[in-house]
């Protein structure tokens, strides 16, 4: 299986008076990972709305958080997506703070499962995934991609 891994730094504007990372922030790292994750198979968020006229829209989500981000932090996000019927993705997510300064593991500080559905732009109904994007999951997932 692969795992798509997408780096960070926090910013001040990602955190709070006492920066740290104010936790809804978090989303914004998670949602730009998943689009940097489509981007590297070839395919931006802008070109499937206007080409294919699709978009993705989050469904549901559950987020465990494990420790705080702070300020100036190098992040590492990461996206496993898992195929959720004919019009859905599940994104298995995690976020560490890099530890390669210190030669260690990095630490792990938050954990997300996310399900986008793929819907139509115009009627926000649910769409079928295109082939690319089911074939490139479906790679993935047997190590093939």
């Amino acid at each position: 299986m692969s795992v798509f891994c997408w780096p960070a730094r926090v910013y001040w504007e990602d955190t709070d008076g006492g920066g740290i990372v104010y936790y809804a922030n978090y989303l914004r790292f998670l949602e730009r990972a998943r689009t940097e994750w489509l981007r590297a198979r070839g395919h931006s968020q802008l070109q499937l709305a206007r080409d294919r006229g699709i978009v993705f829209a989050v469904v549901s989500l559950s987020v465990d958080y494990r420790a705080p981000a702070r300020l100036d932090d190098e992040l590492q996000i990461t996206c496993e997506p898992r195929s959720e019927g004919a019009a859905s993705l599940r994104f298995a997510q995690r976020i560490y703070r890099s530890a390669r300064a210190a030669g260690r593991a990095p630490d792990l500080l938050l954990e997300a499962n996310v399900r986008v559905a793929c819907v139509d732009v115009r009627t926000m109904r649910p769409q079928r995934l295109p082939e690319f994007l089911a074939d490139a999951v479906a790679a993935e997932a047997t190590g093939s991609g």
